[in-house]
């Protein structure tokens, strides 16, 4: 039997804080899935790739890959590739710095019985 996904990376999220973590903190879990979606209009960062929680039809915007890690991403998801990754909280620590509080794995998706990428 071959894997359904394949580990890609882990990371914090970055800008946890400043975002609306905290509307639905109280909603959040190890496991849960997140949406990443590209940020072409981010004054800050070129290759921004934020990582979305929708809850009730409802997108919060939770923060951000690193920046030190989002180059790789931005370019997938420029490209069309929206459903390639899966992210998903592998952590919550509250007790420690914002920075810190949440950590995610990212998966690469298989497509379909073949492994192969969709043509798009």
């Amino acid at each position: 039997m071959k894997a359904h996904q394949t580990f890609f990376m882990d990371c914090h999220l970055a800008g946890r804080k400043y975002y609306d973590a905290d509307l639905v903190w109280d909603y959040l879990r190890v496991g849960q899935s997140l949406r990443l979606e590209r940020d072409m209009q981010n004054p800050h960062d070129p290759n921004a790739v934020q990582v979305i929680y929708n809850k009730d039809g409802e997108n919060y915007l939770l923060g951000f890959i690193p920046r030190s890690d989002n180059q790789q991403f931005a370019a997938f998801l420029e490209m069309g590739w929206t459903d390639i990754f899966d992210c998903r909280i592998n952590s919550l620590n509250p007790d420690t710095h914002p920075e810190n509080q949440v950590h995610l794995t990212i998966s690469i998706r298989r497509n379909g019985s073949t492994g192969t990428l969709p043509v798009k």
